[in-house]
């Protein structure tokens, strides 16, 4: 590995070792680990945030420390399996709504504060929504203005995944409260990963300080998990201040790589809808899933792709329903248009032998063709 971040990681390791060997609330606690939380939290903008060693784990064993028993989760049933993970583990109710339907979650938000608590009819000691910014398997984005301005109506706590839309989409590379101009203040819980977007590991909360105040002590991943290792660390605060335009070497190159994967997005999913494919996903998503539907035509097109040397990740139940198994692409800053056209046209050629092109309109120019 070269390159700038590379570099930084190098010197990190040579000036602080490799690794902490021990929980944050223990001996963990280092000036990069302080400094890289400070500047995630500037990132986010939000009054502070905290770091996790592992992705899963940041929603997982941070979801026990902000309900319990007696409080209420209403979430999408389309969330990361991490995040009903922690649901189920903090034993709060839970209630599902509908994939991105807001009408069904103000139904069940109305039927909740109405009935109160199973048996006791008591009010909840709290309710809290949790919903992702960008769904990683329809490449489609939350409603984030009308959450909001439910969250102001009927007074719950707001938690919004981002583990797939930080540092991908807005102007900004702020994620999706940067893609729909909104203040982050306005969201009480922003969850996160490094794994994308900066080519790490890990995750991190940011919110309020009392928030974070809250989970320094009794976050499970706070407490009990090692701290982030150096390395890590190192290329987490040099590609977000990349990203930040705050390196001076490279000031405009974030910026040039986040306009570069709004560009390949867009032209890519335009691509594969021109051919014929039927796609998920809304404009700009950086996740774009082309449905294969027939769970046997999964493994022939990812053996076909793997021949022509495309890397993609197919999916299917229990991550999507059982005739909805989908192959979902993963748009980078990095693809050049070269690239993009040799994917779109091995595609192409994949979807006609796997008959997988079923879009209306090609199949109206084709046959009128045959005519």
């Amino acid at each position: 590995s070269e390159g700038p971040c590379a570099d930084k990681v190098e010197e990190a390791m040579r000036e602080h070792g490799i690794a902490h060997a021990s929980s944050r609330i223990e001996t963990g606690c280092s000036k990069l680990l302080v400094e890289t939380e400070e500047m995630v939290a500037r990132f986010m903008g939000t009054e502070a945030a905290i770091i996790v060693s592992m992705g899963y784990a940041t929603n997982s064993l941070t979801m026990p420390s902000l309900v319990s028993k007696g409080c209420l989760i209403i979430s999408d049933d389309l969330n990361h399996s991490s995040l009903i993970a922690g649901s189920r583990l903090s034993g709060a109710v839970i209630r599902v709504f509908r994939h991105n339907d807001t009408r069904n979650l103000e139904k069940q938000l109305r039927r909740s504060i109405s009935q109160g608590q199973p048996r006791t009819h008591r009010p909840w000691k709290k309710i809290m929504v949790v919903v992702e910014g960008l769904y990683s398997m329809e490449g489609e984005f939350c409603n984030l203005h009308k959450l909001i301005e439910m969250r102001n109506k009927y007074k719950f706590y707001l938690f919004v995944d981002e583990a797939h839309s930080i540092g991908a989409l807005g102007k900004r590379g702020r994620g999706i409260c940067d893609h729909f101009n909104v203040d982050p203040r306005e969201i009480d819980i922003l969850m996160g990963t490094f794994t994308k977007s900066f080519g790490a590991a890990g995750g991190y909360i940011a919110g309020s300080k009392a928030l974070i105040d809250h989970l320094r002590v009794n976050s499970y991943a706070a407490v009990y998990s090692e701290a982030m290792s150096v390395p890590v660390l190192a290329q987490v605060s040099s590609s977000m201040r990349m990203i930040m335009g705050e390196d001076r070497e490279h000031a405009l190159e974030g910026q040039q790589r986040l306009d570069q994967l709004a560009l390949n997005s867009k032209y890519f999913a335009k691509g594969l809808r021109k051919l014929g494919f039927m796609i998920l996903g809304d404009p700009g998503s950086p996740i774009v899933p082309l449905l294969l539907f027939n769970p046997a035509k999964m493994s022939a097109f990812s053996r076909e792709c793997l021949k022509r040397n495309i890397a993609v990740v197919v999916v299917s139940y229990p991550a999507t329903p059982i005739i909805a198994g989908r192959v979902r692409f993963c748009i980078s800053a990095s693809h050049t248009r070269e690239d993009l056209d040799y994917a779109l046209e091995q595609v192409s050629e994949i979807g006609d032998m796997l008959m997988l092109k079923f879009h209306k309109d090609v199949i109206n120019q084709d046959t009128k063709k045959l005519k």
